[in-house]
């Protein structure tokens, strides 16, 4: 895990978050974390990492781009759904990809024809607002209509890092089993869409659908959900529909 976050200093996921009365309270309850000076490292890192994301906003902003947060687990399914959109969003895209290694999902991207800027962040467990800054850079928002951030694999420190994004799509899929809402729920307190993800599976896991849309309701009441399956072309037209709408109403 990641030093600047203060994740390798916790054991519970829920670790500090960009929603300041969450982070004050966890931190003041977490005895590893009651050290005054990390208190106020950590606040000041977020600070300055809110600053930067407003940034980011302002440039989408300017450009007239929707910019969405993409957030899983690893192998739930976001590069594949970014390579399926390709072929039937009605909006332009860009990707930031995040990975700690490698350039594989960038070129797996660029394959499709999209344009993708690779972030590798090393030892850093997710994205921040000045990565994703660096890698506005090398985008032509002035080419498309939605910039999507492809987040680390991680259902943890991403949704502690406000990026400069507008939404939130969190990923979980069939395989990953059912608990995973609620055992993350800062995470998917933080969505405006979750996706259930490779539900062609569902009659080879024990999986309940509809207690997991149930859960992630009991979460954010207001949240939009849809299934998604690779194989069902319209699930996939179903979440760029979804996107367009969204951008539309900005």
């Amino acid at each position: 895990m990641c030093k600047d976050c203060g994740c390798s200093l916790t054991g519970t996921e829920e670790h500090h978050r960009h929603h300041r009365t969450d982070a004050h309270e966890h931190v003041h309850n977490n005895p590893q974390l009651n050290d005054p000076k990390t208190v106020s490292v950590i606040q000041k890192i977020l600070d300055k990492n809110d600053h930067e994301a407003a940034h980011n906003r302002a440039h989408l902003d300017k450009a007239g781009v929707l910019g969405i947060n993409l957030m899983s687990s690893p192998g739930s399914g976001k590069t594949t759904l970014l390579e399926y959109l390709a072929d039937v969003a009605p909006f332009r895209f860009a990707v930031v990809e995040g990975d700690l290694e490698t350039n594989r999902d960038a070129e797996r991207l660029r394959a499709k024809g999209i344009e993708a800027e690779q972030i590798q962040t090393g030892s850093a467990c997710h994205l921040d607002a000045f990565m994703v800054h660096k890698g506005l850079h090398h985008i032509d928002l002035n080419a498309i209509d939605v910039l999507f951030v492809e987040n680390v694999g991680n259902l943890v420190c991403p949704a502690s890092y406000d990026v400069g994004t507008h939404l939130n799509i969190v990923l979980v899929s069939v395989p990953e089993g059912n608990d995973k809402i609620a055992k993350y729920p800062v995470m998917f307190r933080q969505a405006d869409l979750v996706l259930i993800t490779k539900t062609d599976l569902l009659p080879y896991f024990d999986y309940d659908i509809e207690a997991e849309k149930a859960a992630a309701r009991a979460l954010k009441p207001n949240v939009d959900i849809l299934e998604v399956n690779i194989n069902d072309i319209d699930s996939i037209k179903a979440v760029a529909e979804w996107i367009a709408f969204k951008k539309k109403m900005r």
